[in-house]
This record gives structure tokens, C-alpha cells and sequence, in this order.
């Protein structure tokens, strides 16, 4: 159980559902006080009541759709209007599509970008300086192994997880001097939504991992002071492995793995 944050607010994107669920759970479970953001508000309410009368924590809501520009702002303006400090945020929502980039829609792929990218960026920045006055705080960022190499036919997905890696990192080294912790939490399959969204391939039971163990690895890494970490041992040797090998090679290989059936 991760106590750490007891009777301190943590803010989460995506919280709905997966990844974002599970922390969520976890956290409410060490008794952390959460905010939790969604599109979808009918899920929020009720994982909101199941958490609180399950683990005696306060918890709100706010239904959010970060394709919206102006949604990171609303969200600190609630938190502040609510009166609630946060010390722990979870970047946390996210999606994919797949397919050929040039016949899928360019308008989910841009809103691709706003999301994992461009909102990350604004709710970071947003909740990030109240922290340095705080001399506390914490951030966690969920990328991918997908962060590591180009992947075919997730071209938008790969390249925006790559960008959430390495923002996470280089945040992580600026603002370490204030006691503030930040980490890149690099999944690979996971039990969750995501490819039923994206409409990828669904990888054999076996490679996927739980979300609950998911969560864990994340949160342990933070704590340790790790700057990102990939989750699974499989996903961690794919990762170094490919290292060693010319990145044409990689995609080439990832590219016929992808290659959606004609």
C-alpha cells in the first residue's frame, strides 16, 4: 500500500478507466484525498462514491475533455475554488489510433497530440509552480515503451509518448533542487481501453500486464527518485535490446509486426 500521500490531494487525469482507475484505487487505498477528471462523469461519480465509502477519503469530480484548450485551466480554477492543494499530479490520460496515418482521421490525430502532449504540458505547468512555492510536490507522467522507437502505423501515437518521456525527464533534472520529484511511467500492454480505442492489434493475454502492477511500478519508481521506468522485465530487455540495433531495423521489424491485414 502506498501511504506516502495519506490526507494529501492528488489530481488525475484519464481516471475513468484503466490505468487512471487503478491509480486511483491505489492511492484511495493509502488514504490520499483525490480529484478525479474524466470525460466521462457518470463513471467518475461512481468510482468517486466506491472510494470514499470504501477507504474514508474525500474525493471530487470534474468532468473534463482535454481535447479542449481551455480544460487544464478549468481544472485548476476548480481545485482552487474547492480549496484543494495539489501535491501529487498524475498526467495520466492518453490515446492511440491506429492505422495508416495518410487514411485516418487528421483531426483524431491532431486532437492525438493535444491531449498526450500539448494538455500535459498545460496542466504541468499550471500545478508545477505552486509546488516550487510549496517545496514539495510530485508529478507523474504516463508515456510508453512506444516512447522508445518509431512504431508504424501509431506514428502520431509513439511520437507523442516519445515527447512525454523525454519533457518528463528533463523536467524531472530542473526541478529536483526543489524537492519536488517527477517521473515517466513507460507501460507496455496493458489490461485497459486503450487498444479497443485505438483499434490496435490486441496482444496475447500472457504480455499484458495489470493495470494494479502498472500503478505499483510507477509509484515505486517516484519514490525512488527514478526520472522514468519502463514496467515489465520483457518490456525493459525490449527496450535495452533494441538499443543495440539501427532504429531503421526497428521499425522496419515493427512496421511488418503492425501491418494492419488487407
Amino acid at each position: 500500500m502506498h501511504d506516502q500521500w495519506s490526507g494529501r490531494w492528488a489530481l488525475i487525469t484519464g481516471a475513468s478507466a484503466g490505468i487512471g482507475k487503478a491509480f486511483a484505487e491505489e492511492l484511495a487505498a493509502g488514504k490520499a484525498n483525490l480529484v478525479l477528471t474524466a470525460r466521462r462523469t457518470q463513471a467518475l461519480e461512481a468510482l468517486a462514491a466506491r472510494l470514499s465509502n470504501a477507504h474514508g477519503v474525500r474525493v471530487a469530480t470534474l468532468g473534463a475533455d482535454l481535447n479542449d484548450p481551455a480544460a487544464p485551466a478549468e481544472i485548476l480554477a476548480f481545485t482552487r475554488y474547492k480549496n484543494l492543494p495539489i501535491d501529487f499530479l498524475i498526467n495520466n490520460a492518453g490515446f492511440g489510433k491506429f492505422g495508416e496515418f495518410a487514411k485516418l482521421d487528421v483531426k483524431r490525430q491532431t486532437s492525438m497530440v493535444r491531449v498526450n502532449c500539448e494538455a500535459m504540458v498545460h496542466l504541468t505547468h499550471l500545478f508545477l509552480n505552486p509546488m516550487i512555492e510549496r517545496r514539495k510536490g510530485d508529478i507523474l507522467i504516463l508515456a510508453s515503451t512506444a516512447s522508445f522507437q518509431a512504431v508504424p502505423y501509431l506514428s502520431v501515437y509513439a511520437a507523442s509518448k516519445a515527447f512525454d518521456l523525454m519533457f518528463a525527464e528533463g523536467l524531472a533534472q530542473e526541478v529536483k533542487r526543489y524537492g519536488i520529484r517527477v517521473c515517466a511511467l513507460c507501460p507496455g500492454s496493458t489490461e485497459s481501453e486503450f487498444h479497443a480505442v485505438a483499434g490496435a492489434p490486441i496482444q496475447a493475454a500472457a504480455s499484458r500486464e495489470t493495470a494494479k502492477k502498472v500503478v505499483n511500478v510507477g509509484l515505486d519508481a517516484l519514490l525512488a527518485g527514478k526520472h522514468s521506468v519502463i514496467s515489465g522485465v520483457r518490456n525493459l530487455l525490449g527496450a535495452e535490446l533494441q538499443r543495440l540495433v539501427p532504429r531503421r531495423i526497428v521499425t522496419n521489424a515493427a512496421e511488418k509486426m503492425f501491418r494492419p491485414k488487407s
